[in-house]
């Protein structure tokens, strides 16, 4: 499909980036910032600015692509990843948050060498670095390339190799802050955006009763029968949590938001003004798919089916902001991307062999970037090549990356007992099977249909950790004296922090998300 952009969408498109660029110089220019307020934010936000924060992190064009995507091809059983992670947010606000502040940690890297030590630590320095090859660099690019490719009706590798060179531009002489300094302007444009095309999809099809009509009946089932071959009731429920645990309680991108609350009572309710946004999210993300299916399923795909809509349905000029603010957002995550890999990996890794000087960090960061750029367009081929949706991509590598880690923060933090053996074991074998897993999944090696859903693999590799790990830790002498980490249960008795509040609201969304759940199974 090509999008036919009218002289007022390529002005706007002008526009945008221009006042981007400024925008973000300005602000760059204007911050004061010190190298201590640069992680944590001199740990000073208030309650809206971390929710807004986590809202930006978690919304971005991979989400469009990907959530619509589901939303075409399988209706509203997307929800559940939105739907379901208020559980999970919960358990980041009240359990594992505590515990990181009782602990002193700043970073979950550094919560695994205090905890388990060393090996541990490098462990994540590895794996972080595959799961920003994989997870973030190769599938922003690929969903990048999915989105120009329709724009510029150019093909799939060429809008890649476009977004790279311009990404890696950017992070190699030292842009990137112009587009980070401006990501919730986008994701709000983003949201926005995505809120008036849901209205006109409504419009077109004729209201809401039209559009319930319209639908197939097993497209508004939140949860499918065991028998489903893709999404069942029982891969719903037992596989995301495995992804959950990790991404929302030990994803350093998402925990360092509410590690840099005011205090802890900022921190939970962040986390929870995070949840309650959560309910809108399918409305917004997810449903514009399943329009596109009403309304355009004999000519769109799944993967277009964002994209389809807005062609259609978009107003010229406001379509020109909508899609420049895609850009501009796939642009600041690939970017952002980069600059992670290239900062771990020349602090953590080439640092750690041979001390270097300031200088010479930044010279061996812009090389490393360039590196990591094009081991990004190789992945996006192997995407390119798989023959699966976008969202199946993602969400899979991301369920078959997160067993060894969310066995590891669990321990971690709710049995102290566990000791760096068994910790190591999980992290280094069960890390290396989950890799391999993953890229014959994604490859469909040895052939397709081989591999179970990737809900169902996650659990059957989450377990299999489990196991590892309770046997390891039965079967090993308790270090004498205890561990000297705090359990969870001292965590909290020592916090002197009240929380009767923050649990009724906990439990009025409880009840709305509830509520949500029974009228589906209608």
């Amino acid at each position: 499909m090509h999008i036919a952009l009218d002289r007022i969408d390529i002005i706007v498109l002008a526009l945008y980036g221009v006042i981007l660029m400024l925008t973000g110089f300005y602000l760059n220019n204007k911050s004061k910032s010190n190298d201590a307020d640069i992680f944590l934010g001199g740990k000073s936000l208030k309650w809206w600015q971390i929710g807004f924060s986590l809202f930006s992190a978690n919304a971005g064009p991979t989400m469009l692509i990907g959530f619509a995507g589901i939303g075409f091809s399988q209706g509203v059983v997307g929800s559940n990843f939105e739907w379901l992670a208020w559980i999970f947010i919960m358990l980041l606000a009240m359990f594992f948050l505590p515990h990181y502040l009782a602990t002193k940690v700043s970073t979950m890297p550094q919560f695994l060498r205090l905890r388990f030590g060393q090996k541990s630590y490098n462990f994540l320095i590895i794996y972080s670095l595959i799961s920003i090859l994989f997870v973030w660099l190769g599938s922003a690019l690929y969903a990048g390339g999915l989105i120009l490719s329709q724009i510029f009706n150019c093909s799939l590798m060429t809008a890649i190799i476009v977004i790279t060179a311009i990404a890696t531009s950017f992070t190699a002489v030292g842009g990137l802050k112009a587009v980070v300094r401006t990501g919730i302007f986008q994701s709000i444009i983003i949201i926005l955006s995505s809120i008036t095309l849901t209205y006109l999809g409504l419009r077109e099809i004729g209201g809401v009763k039209s559009f319930v009509k319209a639908v197939p009946d097993n497209y508004w089932k939140l949860f499918r029968p065991a028998s489903d071959p893709e999404y069942s009731w029982i891969a719903i429920v037992l596989g995301y949590p495995v992804v959950g645990i990790y991404y929302w309680c030990a994803d350093q991108t998402i925990v360092q938001k509410v590690l840099a609350a005011k205090n802890i009572k900022q921190g939970q309710y962040g986390a929870l003004f995070l949840a309650f946004l959560k309910i809108i999210m399918p409305l917004i993300f997810i449903f514009p798919g399943i329009m596109c299916y009403v309304l355009y399923k004999d000519t769109a795909q799944s993967d277009n089916a964002y994209m389809t809509l807005v062609e259609n349905l978009m107003p010229h000029g406001l379509m020109g902001l909508c899609l420049a603010a895609i850009i501009a957002a796939l642009i600041d995550t690939v970017s952002s991307a980069l600059n992670s890999f290239s900062t771990v990996f020349t602090l953590d890794v080439v640092g750690r062999i041979k001390p270097m000087t300031v200088l010479a960090n930044r010279k061996m960061g812009k090389w490393i970037t360039v590196a990591a750029a094009l081991m990004a367009i190789g992945v996006a081929y192997l995407f390119s090549r798989s023959g699966k949706g976008f969202f199946e991509l993602t969400q899979g590598l991301v369920s078959i990356l997160a067993p060894p880690l969310s066995v590891a923060f669990l321990a971690g933090i709710f049995w102290k007992r566990v000791g760096s053996r068994a910790i190591e074991t999980v992290l280094y074998g069960g890390g290396a099977i989950c890799l391999v897993v993953g890229l014959c999944h994604v490859l469909n090696y040895p052939y397709p249909g081989f591999w179970p859903h990737f809900l169902i693999l996650s659990v059957y590799l989450f377990v299999g950790l489990c196991l590892v790990v309770v046997i390891m830790t039965l079967l090993t002498k308790p270090v004498p004296g205890g561990h000297t980490f705090p359990s969870i249960l001292e965590t909290n008795i020592n916090a002197g922090h009240r929380t009767t509040k923050v649990w009724l609201w906990w439990l009025l969304l409880a009840v709305i998300m509830t509520i949500i759940y029974l009228s589906s199974a209608k």
